[in-house]
């Protein structure tokens, strides 16, 4: 193990308690996320991208731009434009339109989402290791309940199928 992964340091109840959530939550977006962003890169794509293909692979012809933008803007924290992206994905050749505007995965955009979703499995195992499958259900529920304590949607999102 490297040094990054491994050998954390033992402290006291008391010492991790008054630990700022915010710092500690702030860290661990900018690591996890700048992870994943990393490797989706080496594909040539960004998150958004990765978005797109996930849900439009979940729900063939499910989606329009219109939709879908809607849907993803919530999670975006680039001011993405969700037009260029879908337009880039159909340059590509992994996206396709029909007249109504429904968007469908082809056969390479399927294989690129294989691609990209090995990705960031790859990205999920390393942020996972030392880490029980109960300790990070335990932190999901923390996270839950604090965004709820503070008037946000602490439910998980909606799969939107």
């Amino acid at each position: 193990m490297n040094s990054q992964t491994g050998n954390l340091r033992e402290y006291s109840y008391e010492d991790l308690a008054a630990q700022p959530i915010g710092a500690w939550t702030g860290q661990a977006y900018r690591s996890v996320v700048g992870a994943i962003r990393a490797q989706l890169a080496v594909e040539g794509l960004t998150q958004p991208h990765w978005w797109t293909l996930n849900h439009a692979s979940g729900a063939p012809g499910r989606w329009t731009r219109a939709s879908l933008t809607t849907r993803l803007t919530p999670y975006d924290d680039q001011a993405t434009d969700f037009d260029q992206v879908y337009d880039d994905l159909t340059t590509r050749g992994w996206l396709t339109e029909d007249e109504a505007g429904a968007m469908t995965l082809t056969e390479e955009g399927e294989a690129a989402l294989l691609r990209a979703r090995e990705r960031n499995l790859q990205v999920h195992r390393r942020t996972h290791v030392g880490i029980s499958q109960a300790d990070f259900i335990t932190t999901i529920n923390v996270l839950r309940r604090m965004v709820a304590n503070l008037g946000g949607n602490g439910n998980l999102p909606d799969d939107g199928k």
